[in-house]
């Protein structure tokens, strides 16, 4: 079994998370500037609407993880790696289920963190873009929110309002299909395999409010068109993961 050393601390691979708490807002925006965001990684985006790519914000809160417990803010864009073929161009709906076939997936363009555990690990064993930043969650209303700022600068301002149940019974705690996640740092690509369970799953239409601060990541959000309307907002009460050893892409 595969271990890494950080700070004087074995992490055996894979890594297990058994329990977070996650909101996501996806957004369609214009591939060309998300191209352009992406460009010193080598990686395509997915059209999935001629023109448009989706760039997708999270936080999650970690309460019990072998990474320790810790608070997360992503964003990530649907990608299609070398040697997936061309972007699909047959609608929204052929777009994301393009998601299903080989070397796709989500790629991971900056993922702050509150803990320094967290982000040495992650940097080291993935190569996940994390940096330390004041993760502000607030997840005890109806109303999920995080306000991220960064070298005393706010970022992002993200409020999700939960919708309607996702899923019946039956489907409760099984697995959710989950793109393998791709990251490029100090000139690698990785690409990282990962399995999700999830319970108190929501979904809904928009349902997310945004607002932009006066960082760089803020101005590299803005120019791909935010803020705007989401295409859709997920949000899920008990998550549990498996992070496997990465691979070079």
């Amino acid at each position: 079994m595969a271990s890494h050393v950080v700070q004087g601390r074995r992490v055996e691979m894979p890594v297990e998370v058994r329990d977070a708490s996650m909101c996501l807002a996806a957004y369609l925006v214009r591939a060309d500037a998300a191209r352009a965001v992406l460009a010193y990684s080598g990686m395509d985006v997915t059209e999935v609407l001629p023109g448009k790519a989706m760039c997708m914000l999270a936080f999650v809160r970690y309460h019990d993880s072998d990474l320790g417990s810790y608070d997360e803010f992503g964003v990530m864009f649907l990608v299609r790696p070398a040697g997936a073929g061309a972007p699909p161009r047959r609608g929204l709906l052929a777009g994301l289920k393009d998601l299903r076939g080989a070397g796709s997936g989500a790629f991971v363009h900056w993922l702050p963190v509150d803990q320094g555990f967290t982000m040495e690990a992650g940097r080291s064993i993935w190569g996940f873009p994390k940096e330390l930043a004041d993760v502000d969650l607030r997840l005890g209303s109806p109303y999920k929110r995080c306000v991220l700022r960064r070298d005393g600068r706010m970022v992002v301002d993200l409020l999700v309002r939960p919708g309607m149940p996702a899923a019946p019974a039956p489907l409760v705690g099984k697995s959710v299909a989950v793109p393998d996640a791709y990251t490029h740092l100090d000139g690698v690509t990785r690409r990282v395999s990962w399995a999700a369970r999830a319970r108190g799953i929501r979904w809904r239409p928009g349902g997310a409010l945004v607002r932009l601060g006066n960082h760089p990541i803020a101005k590299e959000l803005s120019e791909l068109g935010l803020p705007r309307r989401a295409l859709l907002t997920v949000t899920a009460e008990h998550v549990s993961m498996t992070f496997e050893e990465p691979r070079q892409a």
